[in-house]
């Protein structure tokens, strides 16, 4: 097994070459496409409850941008902060969505400020030859990021310990969805939501404040 902090350094490594192959596409940031980016997107913006306010978002592992697409097709208003720790990603993402006005980029984690809402998606699947205990670990301190930045709510998905063990691969992280709602629920806030009703192997959650 290998370290969080060398499965990090392998995930950058694995990213930078996805984006170089694909460019700012769903297969460049390892999705099997965009309808997948999509349905996992509807999912996180339950989040918003009122579609007609404007609000502040950190996509946290934002990848190329792929959330301005959906925002946008779907009517929201909002003022949107990318993260992500691969600089060729931030680099794409700003050759693609630099010009907007209410869009800007960083890889600089501690330079993030206070958003309404934080949102992740597949920033936790991937653990490489990180163990299960070391890996989850790191997940809860990455939800805890995500809330300390957040003033209103935040929402993350992860692959579920519910999937078909045939299908499971020894590099990926399965979440038990129950194991993080009891989490959430006794250590964040009492206004947790867990949707697993989508039809994917995978699960979102829904932390308000």
């Amino acid at each position: 097994m290998t370290s969080v902090d060398d499965a990090l350094k392998g995930l950058q490594q694995f990213f930078d070459n996805k984006i170089r192959e694909h460019g700012t596409s769903a297969r460049g940031v390892d999705w099997k496409n965009e309808e997948a980016q999509f349905l996992r997107f509807e999912q996180l913006m339950k989040v918003v409850r009122d579609r007609h306010e404007r609000f502040s978002i950190i996509d946290y592992g934002c990848g190329y941008g792929a959330l301005i697409d959906y925002l946008d097709a779907t009517g929201f208003q909002y003022e949107y902060i990318g993260y992500d720790f691969t600089p060729a990603v931030i680099e794409a993402a700003q050759e693609k969505y630099g010009r907007l006005p209410n869009v800007r980029f960083t890889t600089d984690l501690a330079a993030l400020p206070s958003a309404d809402y934080v949102v992740s998606s597949g920033v936790m699947n991937m653990k490489i030859n990180a163990s299960d205990e070391a890996w989850e670990q790191h997940v809860k301190q990455v939800i805890d990021t995500q809330w300390q930045l957040c003033t209103r709510a935040i929402a993350f998905n992860c692959l579920t310990s519910y999937s078909d063990p045939e299908h499971m691969r020894p590099d990926l992280y399965y979440g038990s969805p129950l194991s993080y709602f009891d989490y959430c629920k006794r250590h964040l806030s009492r206004n947790v939501a867990l949707l697993h009703d989508y039809g994917t192997y995978d699960w979102t959650m829904i932390v308000r404040r």
